[in-house]
């Protein structure tokens, strides 16, 4: 079975950004793929860039789409 035809394959371009404001000041990165429903969050420190730690994080996301696609398949 092809990768492309796996039904659980998730389309890393439809990875969706959202940055939340928590009404105590604090922002939170959620990723979201669409497709396979999986969602990843994490509290952003404030004395860090925001692109870096949504570098960091949109990798590990990717590590976790890979794991559940591996072992769909």
């Amino acid at each position: 079975m092809d990768l492309v035809d796996n039904k659980f394959m998730a389309n890393r371009d439809t990875i969706q950004f959202d940055l939340i404001k928590l009404v105590s000041g604090e922002r939170i990165l959620r990723l979201t793929e669409p497709q396979s429903g999986l969602s990843l969050e994490k509290k952003l420190a404030p004395a860090d860039k925001v692109v870096g730690q949504k570098e960091k994080l949109f990798l590990a996301f990717e590590a976790a789409l890979t794991k559940i696609e591996l072992a769909a398949a």
